[in-house]
């Protein structure tokens, strides 16, 4: 058995869980709360911010894990580290008083063009296929890379609106994603790291649900969401064996399709789709009458039930299957079940009303 392996991801959920409870202290002490309001989704004032929990754990336990591999790098900490704290700085910020979106936006590129453009410098790369690749098309992954990982930091953002949900479907991300992994029989790095974003949410965890006493926060949500973009894209690497490079792809599609249909949906009515509201189907379903707890069950019924089974399929033989067939199909049915799900949602309120009102 590793023993240090299983000591840093336990010391790691520890720390995430010692520093919940002094960031609910703080922010008691600072007046960091979220009061209930009409857009959101929590009847009592609830601190805010706890998610530098996850931030202190993730890096004092990735780098303790990194550490404890005989193939640890240097350049491999000057890659990860700075981006992580300063997406989670901005995200500080914010929660302290409000941050334009144009500078966390401007973090947000930065913080990721570090890791893309930085990458091809880690010895891993040395010898790998990758550097076969011509210039053009690595211009074009980079950039879908980047425009994705941006992407994947503003919707969790989006997604963080009510008790649990962003720390389960992060928890369910990083663990699906490493025990799918072909390397986990040898602790690559990408194994090891998932494990720990795993353990520091896992830390977090019961300060958050099934009743919250504090909200992550901007400095979780993002960071979560910068952190799950690139567990996502590791499949993508070109080195053997692989893994289904659509794997990390398939395991977001309920957090993925909810905020992008709303997000479409908002541009199409003509609405202020970058102002604050409750319309993704997550926060439909609370306001309709089923609590956080119920709501969170149902995506990881979707997650374990749909999504689980047919990443499995996909990389059930020793030569991962890329087939965008599958992934296509589950996007497709994801869709419709979110516009259903929101009409219902919306036939349940009217009901409601006529009721009350009657």
């Amino acid at each position: 058995m590793d023993y240090p392996f299983w000591f840093v991801l336990a010391a790691t959920a520890t720390i995430a869980s010692l520093c919940t409870a002094l960031s609910i202290r703080y922010a008691h002490r600072k007046r960091l709360l979220d009061l209930p309001g009409q857009r959101r989704s929590h009847r009592v004032p609830t601190p805010r911010g706890g998610g530098i929990a996850i931030v202190v754990a993730m890096l004092a336990g990735g780098i303790a894990m990194m550490f404890l591999m005989e193939s640890f790098h240097p350049l491999a900490l000057a890659l990860w580290v700075p981006p992580i704290v300063g997406i989670a700085l901005v995200g500080w910020i914010d929660d302290h008083g409000g941050l334009s979106a144009a500078k966390r936006f401007a973090m947000h590129c930065i913080a990721t063009l570090w890791v893309f453009m930085a990458l091809p410098l880690l010895p891993i790369w040395n010898g790998s296929d990758a550097l076969l690749v011509n210039k053009l098309t690595i211009v074009v992954i980079v950039f879908v890379a980047i425009i994705a990982t941006v992407w994947s930091i503003n919707l969790h953002n989006f997604m963080d609106g009510i008790n649990g949900i962003l720390t389960v479907q992060a928890i369910f991300v990083f663990i699906a994603l490493a025990l799918l992994s072909p390397w986990r029989h040898v602790h690559d790095i990408g194994f090891n790291l998932m494990l720990v974003c795993a353990a520091a949410c896992l830390g977090f965890l019961p300060f958050n649900f099934p009743h919250a006493r504090i909200f992550m926060g901007d400095v979780g949500s993002g960071t979560l969401g910068f952190a799950i973009a690139l567990a996502v894209l590791w499949p993508f690497q070109m080195f053997k064996p692989r893994m289904a490079d659509m794997t990390g792809i398939m395991l977001c599609s309920a957090f993925v399709t909810d905020a992008t249909c709303t997000l479409l949906s908002r541009m199409l009515s003509g609405r202020r789709w970058y102002s604050a509201h409750r319309e993704h189907l997550y926060q439909w379903l609370a306001r309709s009458g089923f609590s956080h707890a119920q709501v969170v069950a149902l995506y990881m019924g979707w997650n374990l039930l749909i999504v689980s089974p047919i990443a499995y399929w996909m990389n059930r033989t020793s030569v991962a299957r890329d087939d965008f067939a599958p992934v296509a199909a589950v996007y497709g049915l994801a869709v419709v079940i979110w516009w259903y799900g929101k009409n219902e949602c919306l036939r349940r309120m009217r009901l409601r009303s006529h009721h009350a009102a009657a």
